[in-house]
């Protein structure tokens, strides 16, 4: 576990849905239920099939730019706090208050490791684009 939760640490607040502990997918996810809406909800309204919106929740996938901005008005966020964490957004969910130091700390772990699993996953497809590239370069003899 983690050394640095301290008992009076808050998992909750302003910084829930933060840079450091949420991805797009969370901030989006989090914003769809505190606006009421289910997933089939959302899709319909955006014109976009459910599984789409899933695989934006689980940061398989972001919206371009014009169903983002869309998404970020129909869930009452500004575009900004959806990609960052930073500007309007909601704030986190109040039912985690009182967590044990045990839950707490598992909760931020899982968080980072998530977070690092996020940029691994992009580092990964970098390096699979460089190793396409490489392949037509060999292949066509550029």
């Amino acid at each position: 576990m983690s050394d640095d939760v301290t008992s009076n640490e808050p998992i909750i607040g302003s910084s829930w849905y933060d840079e450091d502990t949420a991805t797009f997918g969370d901030r989006m996810a989090g914003a769809r239920e505190a606006s009421g809406m289910g997933q089939a909800e959302l899709a319909r309204r955006l014109g976009v099939k459910a599984k789409t919106i899933r695989t934006w929740e689980n940061d398989q996938a972001e919206p371009r730019a014009n169903k983002l901005q869309m998404l970020a008005g129909m869930l009452g966020v500004s575009i900004m706090w959806l990609l960052t964490g930073r500007g309007d957004g909601i704030d986190g969910p109040h039912e985690a208050n009182n967590l044990s130091d045990d839950s707490t700390a598992i909760l931020k772990d899982m968080r980072r490791i998530r977070a690092e699993q996020a940029k691994l996953s992009e580092e990964l497809g970098r390096l699979e684009k460089r190793l396409r590239q490489t392949l037509v370069q060999e292949t066509t003899g550029s």
